[in-house]
């Protein structure tokens, strides 16, 4: 695969843009409804994407190399369903031809979620959200 056909698998979603708080004891990743500051919650998309890296240091940069190993990839993501052999969903935007699709059918961060720079740092595990990880991704 390109690196561009790589990269058209995104559906935009943001999911994998909110912080997430791992337990130390069972490994269990908890997704909040806290964006990273670099994420356009509107458009779900991040504003400095070719140098997210450099301007947040835990950004991680998902590779073909590297997908089986982020099980905090939320159910959804077309990385992971083709990681698993699973086909991407009708809401897709590659398979519906429409970039609002992710947006329409209720997958995407967009008017969910909450400007990191607005939250108490401390007070990250009062944003924890169960809608993210755990949604059927042929469900909607």
């Amino acid at each position: 695969m390109t690196r561009a056909q790589w990269e058209s698998l995104c559906d935009g979603c943001g999911r994998c843009c909110l912080h997430k708080l791992q337990n130390e004891d069972t490994g269990e990743t908890f997704y909040t409804d806290v964006a990273c500051r670099l994420l356009d919650v509107a458009q779900c998309r991040c504003t400095h994407y070719r140098d997210r890296h450099r301007r947040v240091s835990d950004c991680v940069r998902l590779t073909q190399h590297n997908v089986a190993q982020l099980q905090w990839m939320p159910t959804t993501c077309a990385y992971r369903l083709i990681y698993e052999g699973k086909p991407l969903p009708a809401w897709h935007p590659l398979v519906s031809g429409d970039a609002e699709s992710v947006h329409s059918a209720g997958i995407s961060v967009r008017g969910k979620v909450v400007a990191e720079a607005n939250i108490d740092p401390c007070k990250l595990e009062e944003h924890i959200v169960d809608w993210v990880g755990n949604r059927d991704p042929e469900g909607g």
